[in-house]
């Protein structure tokens, strides 16, 4: 049976990406350019847009207006919700988070870019990089997205000159070296006339470099995953009871890290029991190996008491075990993070109480400088903090891996998600 084809998809074909962008960069005509060049939009939508453009008076046809769905955005001219777009070439899917550029929209940003495998960072050619730029980049590199591409956009308003590229280049570079984003490329782009975004540019004969769509399409993000780390979060116990299924039962979820093959050795947390995996099941049948981010139901030789929130690892490779959790939070609600506040913690399928412990500094995300003296956290503000659970949660570092190391704070009273948190 061939690996990742048995379990009805081959996860590897989806790239997730986010666009990031201060106001009128052009994120949305960008991914309009994108949708429309590679062909993914209906008949009937250009020419709904193409009428819309005409309606309001605009020379060309207005791309930006595919994405920005909302009225209130239509109207002022700017995105304020994560819109979601999926479109397909015949080498990959896509998923697109298009998220706003205002700073008091980090928190949708971080939600968009969360699960993302790659950021485009949008730079005006004109303004080169501001403020909102820096805190992209730091964004970006916080919620660890592997591959991180800078468009230098309208390049047609300055004449498409390689000083201004090379320039707005040199800056980046300066500060995105004291953040963690190990692979960033940039491109020369106009996203309203489609120079390097499907099509390569004629305009700049002296960039000899791939065009964003070659690069979507041909990014490596197959390692991106954790494939060393076993880790099996048990979402529920399926026991299906039928005269077929007598004595069928299994543990399904989705698989956080790592390869399970019939045979390995696990250990079940938190009790600390071992037994061996006796058969794993896909949607169409016995699998010989499953990897992250497989869906799927796993058999075990022995029947130990396991339920929802438990996790199965490798006996020889365990997470970190502990009700002490160090973290960056980006706060997301309009109440202030209460020092000693209680709230519900989410961690994969665990669920928790927490107390916050501690609030270390706040980060200024413009600077990335920490601010010690400042322990007020609101809206769209990230900071550094340790919680207390009211039991051990099964987690390793962010870093090394995205599922296992975050987390989400809930409000007790009105169920509202409240933070999402990084665990160092």
């Amino acid at each position: 049976m061939e690996l990742g084809k048995s379990n009805g998809y081959l996860d590897m074909e989806l790239l997730r990406f986010t666009t990031a962008g201060s106001v009128d960069d052009g994120k949305s005509t960008l991914i309009g350019r994108l949708l429309y060049d590679s062909k993914s939009i209906f008949e009937d939508q250009y020419e709904a847009i193409k009428k819309s453009s005409e309606r309001r008076g605009e020379p060309e046809v207005n791309l930006a207006l595919l994405t920005d769905g909302l009225r209130a955005e239509r109207e002022q001219g700017i995105t304020i919700d994560v819109a979601y777009r999926y479109f397909a070439t015949p080498k990959r899917k896509f998923i697109i988070a298009d998220t706003p550029g205002h700073i008091q929209y980090t928190r949708n940003m971080v939600t968009g870019a969360s699960t993302a495998n790659l950021a485009i960072i949008l730079v005006d050619s004109r303004k080169g990089v501001i403020e909102q730029t820096k805190r992209h980049a730091f964004i970006a590199s916080l919620l660890g997205i592997p591959h991180v591409v800078v468009c230098i956009n309208k390049m047609d308003l300055v004449d498409y000159d390689q000083k201004v590229f090379e320039r707005i280049k040199k800056d980046f570079q300066g500060f995105a070296s004291k953040l963690k984003v190990h692979d960033v490329q940039f491109l020369p782009i106009s996203a309203l006339k489609g120079d390097n975004v499907v099509d390569k540019s004629e305009n700049m004969p002296w960039y000899g470099g791939p065009t964003l769509m070659y690069l979507l399409e041909t990014v490596h993000i197959g390692s991106d995953l954790n494939l060393v780390d076993c880790r099996f979060p048990v979402q529920c116990v399926i026991r299906p009871q039928t005269d077929e299924h007598h004595d069928y039962r299994a543990y399904g979820g989705r698989i956080a890290g790592g390869v399970f093959k019939p045979g390995d050795k696990v250990m079940v947390l938190p009790s600390g029991f071992t037994t061996t995996i006796s058969a794993i099941d896909g949607t169409t049948g016995p699998l010989l190996k499953a990897f992250a981010p497989m869906s799927v139901a796993i058999r075990l030789e022995d029947e130990l008491d396991i339920s929802r929130g438990d996790m199965l690892v490798r006996v020889n490779n365990v997470p970190t075990v502990s009700q002490d959790v160090d973290l960056m939070i980006c706060w997301m609600s309009p109440a202030k993070l209460q020092p000693n506040g209680k709230y519900f913690i989410r961690h994969t399928t665990r669920e928790a109480r927490c107390v916050v412990k501690e609030i270390l500094y706040k980060v200024d995300i413009n600077t990335l400088h920490r601010m010690q003296d400042d322990k007020n956290v609101g809206m769209n503000d990230i900071a550094r903090i340790t919680l207390r659970t009211t039991k051990p949660l099964f987690f390793d570092k962010y870093q090394i891996n995205r599922n296992t190391g975050s987390v989400i704070l809930i409000d007790e009273g009105t169920n509202e998600t409240v933070g999402a948190g990084m665990i160092i």
